[in-house]
């Protein structure tokens, strides 16, 4: 059994400022005031779209992401409605490949850690692997012996929502409500996307208590998706 860290992976090409450019292009339309559009964006213009609640301008651009984080996450991951995802299957993922290393791997649980429940979640995992591996020896195909897997198994989900629906994403998934594990990887992306789109996320709190020592890995990738050592 593999224990890794949460991640997300973000290609360098999804955080090209010429997006915001482009957003102003598309709201200018609006108010047929293009000939006030100058080569860099107009962050007064932006701002005041957004106080407004004109949040359907910003839908025009979108950003791809892939997120490695355990499979109970990625469930609330998809219960966005407007968004594309295409995720690790364990119905066709066969983890006793030598692809795979031959074992499954697991997101680390970072609030066990320390603790002595931490090994009964160890133990846990173990135990769950093991009866995979004895059911695919009996014959069951992957889909059936998935079956067993623990929810904190790795999964690898590419997500594309528009720039509204981040917007959305990150205030729901930020909050001091939201689970300790999406926090952990959602945080981190919301301050990058800051940096790079300060417009158009500098308004959305999060939990600024959450201990940055555990925030998720935010790796930027030279193009789409750099596959992941197994």
């Amino acid at each position: 059994m593999h224990i890794i860290k949460p991640q997300v992976l973000v290609p360098k090409e999804e955080l090209n400022r010429g997006k915001m450019v482009f957003l102003e292009r598309c709201a200018r339309i609006c108010y047929k005031s293009e000939d006030k559009i100058e080569e860099e964006f107009s962050p007064r213009f932006m701002r005041s779209i957004l106080s407004r609640g004109h949040e359907s301008v910003i839908e025009h651009e979108k950003v791809t992401v892939m997120f490695v984080v355990d499979r109970g996450i990625s469930h609330e991951i998809v219960r966005h409605r407007i968004g594309s995802y295409s995720q690790e299957s364990t119905r066709y993922c066969n983890y006793s490949r030598e692809k795979f290393g031959q074992e499954i791997t697991v997101i680390e649980p970072y609030f066990l850690l320390g603790k002595e429940a931490y090994k009964d979640w160890e133990r846990a995992c173990l135990a769950a692997e093991k009866s995979y591996f004895d059911m695919l020896g009996k014959g069951c195909s992957p889909q059936e012996a998935r079956s067993v897997l623990p929810t904190c198994l790795k999964t690898e989900i590419a997500v594309t929502y528009n720039l509204r629906e981040w917007r959305h994403f990150f205030k729901l998934r930020c909050a001091q409500v939201a689970h300790p594990q999406m926090r952990q990887v959602a945080i981190p992306l919301l301050l990058l996307f800051r940096e790079n789109f300060p417009i158009l996320f500098e308004d959305i709190d999060y939990d600024a208590d959450f201990p940055v020592k555990h925030y998720a890995e935010i790796v930027l990738t030279d193009y789409l998706f750099n596959p992941l050592p197994l």
